[in-house]
């Protein structure tokens, strides 16, 4: 896999608790290939749900070592467009994963997901299990 790779904050839960699944394998590999990318969106998601200081600091140093995508006033208009053009159809997703695919497709990056909904967006490139 020569992918740029955004894993979704499902995927790096089961990555940080080592649940061996096809995703967190193919996580650990674009780690160690320098494959990973994350914007703000998923270390809020993984930051607000972590229940000890440990998980905190193993979420921190991870996430340290990462390409930290920005979410810049062109992302915003780009998340709005695809959010009011599913809407258009009848389909409302959460803010989040809006913003996840922005991003993704801003920087030309493939979401590692196990949630189906990011199917939903167009152009969207996804690896799903």
């Amino acid at each position: 896999m020569s992918a740029k790779l955004m894993p979704d904050t499902c995927v790096w839960i089961d990555f940080l608790r080592n649940r061996d699944t096809t995703l967190t394998q193919q996580l650990e590999q674009a780690l160690l290939q320098g494959e990973v990318y994350t914007c703000g969106v998923v270390l809020y998601e993984l930051l607000q749900g972590i229940r000890t200081p440990g998980e905190e600091q193993q979420v921190r140093l991870a996430f340290d070592a990462l390409v930290m995508c920005e979410t810049m006033a062109k992302t915003w208009v780009a998340a709005a467009g695809i959010s009011s053009g599913l809407r258009s159809r009848g389909i409302t997703l959460p803010m989040s994963d809006i913003i996840i695919a922005a991003v993704a497709l801003e920087h030309g990056l493939t979401v590692m997901t196990v949630d189906q909904r990011f199917q939903q967006i167009p152009g969207l490139s996804r690896c799903l299990s």
